[in-house]
């Protein structure tokens, strides 16, 4: 069935005007948030138990790895150690805030991401199969794929129970947001059973290894694992954007996206894979990391509106500067320990995920 371009445009323009048109308050909102990421990188690079100056770390950066204008100690800080968990973090806020947001405006439901409806649980049960297996029955897999490993498992961990839910929650090519979420909520728990009895096999350095992975923190980042995990991310970070127009159509409901020209199956499928894709790697090399996923687009709902085209890339923006401003709190409190990243998420985030709830009490649309 199809609809004149008249009776499309009116459709839009009337969601539009029910929501407000904020597109020049989001576009000036990006450049705040392309902004406040520049001063949070510049920041982490030179906040830590070495303090270095602003100015410092710039020549650092501008002179290269093997410059001459810093000593050999700024040089190595810089860039051997921060520099690799700066990008880090910021591709895991990005990826972590981004893919919540597709999956609120795919589920029409902003309380959806995905460690609630067990994507993160699916990615972590794969990638604490690898660390515990690889020594036994994983070895061939290992050996394969070096390391590339974890990321890969954790990426197929998270589509597969993404695969799952969707298969669960369609039925005769219909997808039923309620059935998803439940079966999320119990393959999540499923897989987090799996989790907890792969830990009790693990040897004493496994189990110390796994229980600062399962806390999340980005204290083992270096080159290696960047590379290993940042082609997942910046894939999945770079597709994003373009569902954003049709995730805009799907907002106002299935059969009325099907009736604007969106394509909503296909539109599933696609937010699927990227969701898992982002999800898996930021899994596999940062740990589980909650509620940046929850509080980011919502947040940036309320500031710039709803439009997908906007708030994909400002969840990016923001996730990526909240995931580096959290980091640093975790390297400075305590020091010279390092607090675990997900303590600090979830302590921020839990009381957010409250006052969603109260507010929007017996509400599961917008």
């Amino acid at each position: 069935m199809s609809v004149s371009p008249a009776l499309a445009g009116s459709r839009m323009s009337r969601a539009a005007a029910l929501s407000g048109d904020r597109s020049a308050r989001a576009k000036i909102g990006l450049g705040v948030l392309a902004a406040l990421l520049a001063t949070a990188a510049l920041l982490a690079l030179a906040v830590g138990p070495a303090m270095l100056s602003p100015a410092t770390v710039m020549r650092v950066l501008l002179d290269g790895p093997n410059g001459t204008t810093e000593t050999i100690s700024d040089r190595v800080i810089v860039w051997q150690i921060r520099l690799p968990r700066v990008l880090l973090g910021a591709l895991v806020g990005a990826s972590l805030a981004t893919v919540g947001a597709m999956m609120q405006g795919l589920f029409r439901n902003p309380l959806a991401d995905p460690g609630l409806i067990g994507v993160s649980s699916g990615a972590a049960f794969a990638a604490v199969a690898t660390i515990v297996l690889s020594a036994g029955v994983l070895a061939p897999y290992a050996a394969l794929f070096g390391i590339y490993a974890l990321p890969v498992a954790a990426f197929g961990g998270g589509l597969a129970a993404t695969l799952v839910i969707y298969r669960i929650g369609t039925l005769a090519g219909r997808s039923s947001v309620a059935l998803m979420l439940l079966a999320g909520i119990a393959l999540g728990a499923l897989a987090a059973a799996g989790t907890g009895f792969l830990i009790y096999m693990s040897n004493d350095e496994q189990l110390r290894d796994l229980t600062f992975w399962t806390l999340g923190g980005l204290g083992g980042a270096s080159w290696a694992k960047l590379a290993a995990a940042a082609p997942m991310m910046v894939a999945a970070l770079v597709f994003a954007p373009l569902v954003g127009r049709d995730l805009n159509g799907v907002v106002l409901g299935e059969a009325e996206a099907f009736h604007l020209g969106v394509r909503v199956q296909a539109l599933k499928r696609v937010t699927i894979v990227l969701v898992a894709l982002a999800t898996g790697a930021a899994v596999a090399v940062s740990g589980t990391i909650g509620f940046v996923g929850i509080v980011v687009p919502h947040l940036l709902r309320l500031w710039l509106g709803p439009d997908h085209r906007y708030l994909l890339p400002a969840s990016a923006l923001f996730g990526a500067s909240l995931l580096l401003f959290a980091d640093m709190a975790a390297r400075t409190l305590v020091a010279p320990a390092e607090l675990p990243l997900g303590i600090l998420t979830a302590a921020i985030g839990a009381p957010v995920f409250l006052w969603i709830l109260l507010r929007r009490r017996g509400v599961a649309d917008y």
